[in-house]
């Protein structure tokens, strides 16, 4: 009988999609394998390729839409239908992600998350209700703010005028009004993929933590703790959430918090929820071998990463689980009791870091060739 072989990677990011390493794997595995009974499942921990992986998975379709940027300024926006057409799939970057804002303009006192808004606004109107969000490589700090301005949200400073846009802004806000929040929100139920466990304010909140690498300043870092601490307060008095402190709040500039606290947002693991919403469990059931993988692997792939996530759950199977990285450092060592059977780097000699990214899918497809020979010589 041919060996059955899950091949379930993350994207190498800067070089190949999660679905172009799950190819180049798939490409080694034949070499090395030819009668091997493959099942390609690309993977997201609800970053980057969330909306790419469910939707191939579930044979929906992609549609693109016009949405204010995290500078205000127009961009193009990928949303996710997946198939059955009741759950769409929102990436926050897709929208107000950091990649969209060149370097030397970054900063979040004045970036919002308006865009996604106007993005969750086209799920209601395509009739969905259910919203799988993923909401990692934000460019803002502005709690939501922007995102439920989008939906009909008023949030009003002392004199009763709406706020501008930015996380600057919350130190203003006197009073949230909900009184035009789209009903329609009612009737779906929302799903946060997250990863970080951060609260709202504070040393590990989301302007001291995420802040400086989305262009703010110490100055500007307390400047923005401040107004998410004001934020806080404003939603604990005036809608009776209080979220501050619920592990994942801080996460993308307090997005976190705004999708609990105004939409009624749930937060979970990306990779937990990605696994189950493709059916990981399942396509797991009776594999010889899974084979993983990323850019970098270390220790902090224990929290939240695709290859930990998919080692976990193969290993509850009883099925070796192999990671094949771009990187891999010494701290990769502890995560052996975890799940992972070996690990393995695609780099087969010293080069440079633009030559392994350019030459990443035969890299990828070598290594996983010689890994399935291992495999199969000793099984």
């Amino acid at each position: 009988m041919a060996m059955s072989i899950l091949i379930a990677p993350d994207s190498f990011k800067g070089s190949l999609t999660s679905a172009a390493a799950a190819e180049a794997m798939g490409r080694g595995v034949k070499r090395a394998l030819p009668e091997a009974d493959l099942t390609l499942l690309p993977l997201s921990d609800g970053g980057e390729g969330l909306v790419d992986s469910l939707v191939a998975a579930s044979g929906g379709r992609l549609l693109e839409y016009e949405v204010t940027g995290p500078l205000g300024t127009p961009v193009t926006a990928k949303l996710g239908l997946m198939g059955g057409g009741q759950t769409a799939v929102i990436e926050m970057a897709q929208a107000s992600g950091l990649i969209l804002v060149p370097r030397k303009k970054r900063n979040p006192l004045v970036t919002t998350t308006y865009g996604t808004g106007e993005l969750i606004k086209q799920a209601l109107e395509l009739g969905c209700n259910h919203l799988i969000i993923g909401i990692g490589g934000s460019a803002t700090n502005d709690g939501g703010m922007g995102m439920a301005q989008a939906l009909g949200f008023l949030f009003l400073d002392g004199e009763g005028k709406s706020l501008g846009r930015g996380g600057g802004e919350l130190a203003r806000l006197a009073r949230i009004d909900a009184g035009g929040r789209d009903s329609r929100l009612d009737q779906v139920t929302i799903e946060v993929a997250c990863d970080v466990n951060n609260p709202l304010t504070g040393p590990q909140g989301a302007a001291h933590i995420y802040g400086p690498q989305k262009g703010a300043t110490p100055q500007m870092v307390a400047r923005l703790d401040q107004a998410l601490a004001n934020y806080d307060r404003i939603l604990q008095r005036d809608l009776g959430q209080n979220v501050g402190e619920v592990p994942g709040a801080g996460a993308a500039g307090g997005l976190g918090a705004g999708l609990m606290a105004l939409l009624g947002g749930k937060l979970v693991s990306g990779i937990e929820l990605v696994l189950d919403v493709l059916g990981f469990d399942e396509k797991v059931k009776g594999a010889s071998l899974v084979l993983t993988g990323e850019g970098k692997f270390d220790a902090q792939s224990a929290y939240g990463k695709v290859p930990m996530g998919v080692a976990c759950r193969a290993k509850s199977f009883g099925v070796p689980c192999v990671v094949v990285a771009g990187t891999v450092l010494p701290s990769a060592d502890i995560l052996h009791g975890k799940g992972v059977t070996a690990y393995f780097s695609i780099l087969n000699r010293p080069m440079r870091l633009e030559d392994s990214i350019k030459d990443a899918a035969v890299l990828v497809e070598n290594q996983t060739a010689e890994v399935v020979r291992l495999f199969s010589a000793v099984n």
